[in-house]
């Protein structure tokens, strides 16, 4: 299997090079990445449960897919091959906001990352990668809000960091629709 890299970048979001990923998730050094919320077109959102072996937040549930652009790829692009590369799914993707997130993992992890926002409407199923996904569900905002609230340690850090702003953009547009 290649050794993988993440594209570092400022606070701003400007390249400043390249890192093994695996030593920038242990340093810590900021980096871009992208995190994908797909609802099914009753307003459900497709959670994404991690693979247990995963080299940090195993058997935690986040949302649809999450992962880094390379070098030379757009968020975009990098949240389109990821997506089908972790769930089996295509669909149209929307970028919808930016944030900046650092938060001390399992491991020995640590996740600083210039993160975008991409959402995706679909009723397909996905056809799960066991390497990456162990499970998946559909579940309403509000039956998610309690979720978080009652057991917050079933969701990883950047799911936590990112949800409120996320409920927020989806509530909008969804009502502006």
């Amino acid at each position: 299997m290649a050794v993988e890299h993440v594209v570092v970048v400022d606070e701003l979001g400007q390249v400043l090079g390249t890192q093994e990923k695996m030593a920038a998730h242990r340093s810590g050094v900021l980096h871009r990445a992208f995190s994908i919320f797909v609802f099914n077109s009753r307003g459900q959102l497709m959670l994404q449960q991690r693979a247990l072996h995963k080299y940090h937040s195993g058997g935690l549930w986040t949302n649809t897919c999450c992962s880094h652009p390379r070098l030379h790829e757009t968020f975009k692009q990098g949240a389109v091959r990821r997506l089908q590369e972790e769930m089996g799914l295509e669909c149209e993707l929307t970028e919808v906001f930016q944030f900046t997130y650092r938060a001390e993992l399992d491991q020995g992890m640590i996740e600083h990352e210039f993160d975008q926002v991409l959402f995706g409407i679909t009723d397909q199923l996905p056809k799960l990668n066991p390497e990456e996904a162990a499970s998946f569900r559909f579940i309403s905002l509000d039956e998610l809000d309690q979720q978080m609230a009652q057991q917050p340690q079933q969701f990883t850090a950047w799911f936590q960091i990112a949800y409120q702003q996320v409920r927020q953009h989806w509530l909008a547009m969804t009502v502006a629709a």
